[in-house]
């Protein structure tokens, strides 16, 4: 539960800071002339909508398993790290439509200079919120949380990428009005990277894809030092939420009884689990070992 808290902390703190910042930015872009600045706005208010997409999913991923859902509802974190990965797809589409008719559209005047003040607050507070929230994230292992993140560094570089654009306005002058509608292209350009690179792991959780080899390596070296078992024929690990749940098959003497293969798979369960706590639950299948050629080497 504590790791709920700190996520929902993590999100929350940043849904405050979204708010006050796309009410400011929004104000400012259109009091300052800024196309910029004014995209960065609309950026922030779908961070908003993403922080509580975040929050909802966390929430429901830490729900115990119910007749309906046996396996958990660990999958709620993927689905909403997916979601948000999505949005900013979509933000990063919509900042660079906006701003590439604003560039192809007759400029009549450039950013005013008090918007710079502006951005170089975002930035600040946005990059110290991102650092805070990707330690978090770290911490209770949560790829919802991490993406939440990133979607503060996104503000970032949409920021950076606006203050770089006026000050170009600002220094060119007259002819050089778009500078700041095509910094924002760049940003755009940026952002979508950024969101395509925090879906892949996303959409590859949803489908069950395997850990790293070597901590699927781990669960098998921690089954074989259980006496008794001969051998690890299969292993499979899939992600649910921060935890993972694990299918095995094993291989034990012929002639043990189910009474005993029964006991010693519990214990290959509990042996596992109390090793790795992020393993939720260990099915294992019982196999004979084989009796004729090469024996395998237990660990």
């Amino acid at each position: 539960m504590n790791r709920l808290r700190r996520s929902l902390r993590a999100t929350l703190l940043g849904m405050v800071v979204n708010t006050l910042f796309a009410a400011g930015k929004l104000a400012a872009g259109i009091a300052g002339q800024s196309h910029a600045l004014i995209a960065d706005a609309v950026e922030s208010m779908a961070d908003i909508f993403s922080s509580i997409v975040v929050w909802r999913g966390l929430v429901v991923a830490e729900i115990p398993e119910d007749a309906e859902h046996p396996y958990g509802h660990g999958k709620a974190e993927p689905i909403a790290s997916a979601i948000v990965a999505t949005m900013l797809l979509l933000a990063a589409a919509g900042i660079a439509f906006h701003s590439i008719k604003e560039i192809l559209l007759p400029q009549t005047a450039g950013p005013r200079a008090f918007t710079l003040v502006v951005l170089l607050i975002v930035i600040i507070v946005k990059e110290t919120l991102f650092r805070y929230v990707v330690r978090e994230a770290a911490a209770v292992e949560s790829l919802a949380v991490q993406t939440d993140a990133w979607h503060h560094r996104s503000d970032v570089i949409t920021s950076l990428a606006a203050a770089v654009g006026i000050t170009i306005a600002l220094v060119g002058g007259k002819g050089y009005e778009s500078a700041d509608a095509v910094a924002a292209v760049v940003a755009a350009g940026i952002i979508a990277w950024n969101g395509w690179q925090l879906l892949r792991p996303a959409l590859n959780e949803l489908m069950d894809a395997a850990p790293s080899e070597e901590f699927v390596n781990q669960i098998r070296n921690l089954a074989r030092e259980v006496p008794g078992v001969e051998a690890i024929e299969k292993c499979m690990v899939r992600k649910s939420g921060r935890h993972y749940l694990v299918d095995m098959h094993m291989q034990v003497e012929p002639q043990m009884t189910v009474l005993d293969g029964h006991a010693l798979a519990h214990k290959v369960k509990d042996h596992i689990r109390s090793a790795q706590p992020r393993v939720r639950d260990v099915l294992v299948h019982i196999e004979p070992a084989r009796t004729t050629g090469p024996r395998r080497a237990r660990a």
